[in-house]
């Protein structure tokens, strides 16, 4: 059977979020080989998600949960009172409910560009940013880290992570960091 796709998460069997491991899926009751392993907010804690439920709605719908926070996307605001979004809704919706999280410190944030959310590409460290600095410079100077720290000691998987995005529509770079 052939891998979902996420629009917003290409590479997401690439990048550790599913487990090999054999099981029956939560949500369609169907016998899997690949189990989701990272962040999902439910008042309940499915066993065992696999790609398709996520790719399709239903482990979010059936679980009225969040793969990714709504308020964690670049443009959306938690106090309701503010300007509602630029960004249409359903696609605001496919992050939250049909993309797969990334592994992170904190909460994870998800930038947008073009009107529209970008796709996370994959962990950064300093190597991987190194081509891109001039793309990447005003998120590395919101970031709150500082340029120098970013650009020494950013890593895949250590203390100060980077999270790689890239827009869906034009292709600009953006970065989000993360400390422990």
């Amino acid at each position: 059977m052939e891998l979902p796709k996420f629009k917003y998460s290409p590479n997401a069997f690439d990048l550790d979020l599913f487990d090999k491991e054999e099981g029956v899926c939560d949500v369609c009751n169907e016998k899997r080989n690949l189990k989701y392993n990272s962040s999902f907010y439910s008042r309940e804690e499915p066993e065992y998600i696999c790609p398709w439920c996520i790719a399709n709605g239903k482990a979010a719908e059936k679980y009225s949960g969040e793969f990714n926070d709504y308020c964690g996307i670049e443009g959306v605001s938690p106090n309701p009172n503010d300007a509602a979004p630029a960004i249409p809704e359903e696609l605001l919706l496919e992050i939250t409910g049909k993309t797969p999280s990334y592994t992170s410190w904190q909460q994870e944030v998800w930038p947008t560009h073009c009107n529209e959310p970008c796709a996370f590409i994959g962990y950064a460290d300093t190597k991987t940013i190194a081509p891109l600095m001039d793309e990447l410079n005003e998120d590395i100077e919101k970031s709150g880290y500082g340029a120098e720290l970013i650009k020494k000691h950013l890593s895949k998987d250590g203390s100060l992570v980077g999270y790689l995005f890239q827009c869906v529509n034009c292709g600009q770079h953006r970065l989000h960091v993360d400390s422990d």
